[in-house]
């Protein structure tokens, strides 16, 4: 079935795409691009760039990530964007949140910065998505160099964040009250996280993320879970040494997928549409390393029952995955230097 996909290019020439978002009516796209742009695509148009995009700390693996709708965007016209700020010697993942006016941002406001801030320019991690109950989530990186805050709960890296609309942390939160703790955290021990997508349907929520050497992982994210980082994982530090002795460990959370070798997931979606009708509540992966597209099996209790690569007819490193309005999936991928190719914006259909 897999050979049967149509695939078709949106835009191109792009510097690195890191996330897309559908605006109401079906056929009008934002794009964010890593360096700090955000795009406006529309059928017939060339891309349109949208002012108002707050400055982002461009480096390493620092810029615009993601991009999302409030839940009432046809009413309210806000969105919100996560990227770097900061400067080498201190920067963190933010969020700003802005409304839509035209092909400008207006009414722009930081509301939530990741603490401490950090020295290295990695593992910002940064994906975002609305709850069923409207609350805002967002995952956060270890900072590479800093991956045993990760299991701190005062700290704000390694972790999936909860906010109100208005970027503050909500009171059902897990951890609210206890000393030291941070109010925001909605589950922690996690590394770069790339991926994070909720299911409209269950209501559950899903985000992957990187390993070191081996050790990718897809988690269902529950509140107040831990997810074992750095104490548990399947991979090793890039020098071959051993980062744990603890594959598993009792009262942290394993991974429901696990990738060893690692394929450097980025980009997630549950599928919920009319046109793989099969796929229904599966989940969509995309890979950098591996330069793919993944689909993962799942029943309706939400167990792995199997996993295959699907559109094989696209080898490149997908930076991010989405389900549109219709049930056409839509990819981003990387630079390709070895084709002397920019990012690309894709649609694909059976």
């Amino acid at each position: 079935m897999t050979r049967a996909e149509h695939v078709t290019q949106i835009a191109g020439n792009l510097d690195h795409p890191w996330s897309i978002a559908f605006l109401p009516g079906g056929t009008e796209q934002l794009v964010a691009l890593r360096k700090g742009q955000l795009l406006r695509l529309a059928p017939g148009r060339p891309p349109q760039t949208i002012a108002g995009v707050p400055a982002v700390f461009h480096a390493g693996q620092g810029g615009l990530f993601d991009v999302v709708l409030h839940p009432k965007f046809a009413e309210n016209r806000l969105l919100y964007l996560s990227y770097a700020g900061g400067t080498r010697a201190a920067n963190q993942t933010r969020i700003a949140r802005a409304r839509l006016d035209g092909d400008r941002l207006v009414d722009v406001q930081t509301i939530f910065r990741v603490m401490p801030a950090k020295d290295t320019p990695v593992h910002f991690g940064g994906r975002m998505a609305f709850l069923p109950d409207g609350s805002l989530v967002m995952t956060t990186g270890d900072g590479f160099d800093y991956r045993e805050q990760a299991q701190r709960l005062q700290s704000g890296l390694g972790k999936i964040v909860r906010l109100n609309d208005a970027g503050r942390p909500l009171a059902g939160n897990p951890f609210v009250g206890r000393p030291g703790a941070q109010a925001a955290t909605w589950s922690y021990g996690h590394r770069n996280p790339q991926g994070l997508a909720v299911d409209p349907l269950t209501g559950r929520l899903w985000e992957h993320e990187h390993g070191p050497q081996g050790g990718d992982e897809i988690n269902l994210i529950v509140r107040g879970g831990n997810y074992g980082w750095p104490v548990a994982t399947f991979g090793k530090d890039y020098s071959g040494a051993t980062i744990s002795p603890f594959k598993r460990y009792q009262g942290m959370i394993d991974g429901r997928v696990v990738w060893v070798p690692s394929i450097a997931p980025s980009g997630l979606a549950v599928y919920r549409g009319r046109l793989w009708p099969a796929w229904s509540g599966d989940l969509i992966v995309g890979a950098l390393a591996a330069r793919q597209v993944r689909r993962i099996d799942l029943d309706a209790a939400g167990r792995v029952v199997g996993q295959s690569r699907i559109f094989p007819s696209i080898t490149a490193r997908i930076r991010d995955v989405r389900v549109a309005p219709d049930g056409a999936i839509w990819l981003t991928t990387d630079e390709d230097a070895d084709k002397g190719s920019g990012g690309r914006v894709l649609r694909v259909t059976p």
